[in-house]
């Protein structure tokens, strides 16, 4: 009897995506799709907001990884090297339709607006005025604040995947809190 989804490591994992037998490439694959489509998912969709822009940036991130698996060489793990692609697929996305914050003036309303009427966002009115503190932010700091305050992430990971030292993702981090902080108080 095969391994479960489940109990397949890393290494397992890894191996059968490079695999030369494409049932099991397809197999690893549809694994991997599995495991982290959800988190990518919010994570790119905390970042730019509409559900379909996140799951069209979802899908290029995994086509980008299957196209690309024989270069992952291991010197991280595999939810790293996935969110680094997630990460710059997002950043090119905004930086293609030259947003570094979502302009309230582009929108019919606002941020807050838009998400509560979006049937994708399950959340209330603060999670709404949360996202638009969010979108304040410079798009660099918005992506620090979001892995570390919506993935949980270690500074430590966000570091690999962003290239950015630990102290400076520390003071983004702290400077963006404070923003938002001081955004809600102000439009409370």
């Amino acid at each position: 009897m095969g391994k479960t989804e489940s109990n397949i490591n890393e290494k397992e994992l890894v191996g059968n995506l490079k695999s030369e037998n494409d049932n099991k490439r397809v197999s690893a694959f549809s694994i991997l799709i599995n495991r982290y489509s959800e988190k990518l998912y919010w994570h790119i969709r905390h970042m730019v907001l509409i559900h379909e822009d996140a799951d069209d940036l979802l899908q290029n991130t995994f086509i980008k990884a299957w196209s690309n698996i024989d270069k992952f060489r291991g010197d991280s793990q595999l939810s790293t090297w996935l969110y680094r692609i997630a990460t710059n697929e997002t950043l090119t996305f905004l930086a293609h339709k030259q947003l570094t914050t979502v302009s309230l003036d582009s929108t019919e309303g606002s941020v807050a607006e838009l998400l509560e009427s979006d049937t994708h966002f399950c959340g209330d009115h603060a999670d709404a005025m949360l996202h638009e503190a969010i979108s304040t932010l410079p798009k660099k700091q918005r992506l620090i604040f979001c892995m570390r305050y919506f993935d949980e992430m270690q500074y430590s990971a966000i570091s690999e995947i962003t290239d950015t030292s630990v102290g400076a993702l520390k003071a983004s981090y702290h400077i963006a809190a404070k923003k938002i902080e001081e955004y809600l108080t102000e439009n409370d």
